[in-house]
């Protein structure tokens, strides 16, 4: 009897466990999107790839590039304030977390205002946002990923992320390298291949539905805040 409680149990974990990963991997679709968005039609900076900035803030330098330096520099500063104020709102881990705790939706309703920002000046502006109103939308970016990447570091999970791919994939080439089952990996996996799905169908739209692009960002977190707050009502 006890034998079979205890595989209940496990299954019911398994079960929850995989919806949080469903929705890890919406976020991560969104980062890919709002990334690709960035890149494409917001200057050429990054809104969560930081090293990518880094490496831009050096070449503007060498090409004496000024456009392209004040939005990395930009991105790279807001991403860095939407991250304290996502690991605040979000707070920190604590033993007696539940699978998805209220802190890290209370941190993406602060990224869904930010994508708000974005949406209301990419469309004012037409769908191609061009000088402040391009600084707006991307710094409107940047705030948003670093929100969602703070906020799931209230998860505790080693090497998980939603915008941090390099250390993900890092993650899993270490776990194989120990020999670990490549089910182990397979979670990581899905949330790379997420992002750069996100990334693919925000190029698309940027090119042939740009009124759309925003849409997609918006959707994606509301859905994610909504099925989380279902989910954690009926646990």
């Amino acid at each position: 009897m006890r034998l079979c409680s205890r595989h209940v149990t496990s299954q019911v974990t398994l079960t929850s466990t995989r919806w949080r990963q469903v929705l890890l991997v919406l976020l991560a679709v969104n980062s890919g999107a709002t990334d690709a968005i960035g890149f494409v039609s917001l200057g050429g900076a990054f809104t969560s790839v930081m090293t990518g900035n880094m490496v831009l803030i050096g070449l503007s330098a060498a090409k004496l590039d000024g456009a392209v330096a004040l939005r990395s520099v930009l991105a790279i500063v807001l991403f860095m304030a939407g991250s304290v104020a996502g690991s605040r709102v979000a707070g920190r881990p604590a033993r007696d977390d539940p699978l998805w705790p209220r802190g890290v939706n209370r941190a993406l309703w602060i990224e869904l205002a930010a994508f708000g920002v974005y949406a209301i000046s990419w469309w004012a502006s037409g769908n191609h946002p061009t000088g402040n109103v391009q600084l707006v939308a991307l710094s409107a970016n940047a705030v948003a990923l670093g929100v969602q990447s703070s906020a799931v570091l209230r998860f505790r999970v080693h090497g998980l992320s939603t915008t941090y791919m390099t250390g993900t994939l890092t993650t899993m080439m270490a776990a194989l390298a120990a020999g670990r089952h490549p089910r182990h990996v397979l979670p990581s996996a899905e949330i790379i291949v997420g992002l750069i799905a996100g990334a693919a169908a925000a190029t698309l739209l940027t090119a042939f539905v740009p009124v759309a692009a925003p849409v997609l960002q918006l959707g994606l977190v509301l859905a994610v805040i909504v099925t989380s707050s279902l989910r954690s009502a009926d646990a």
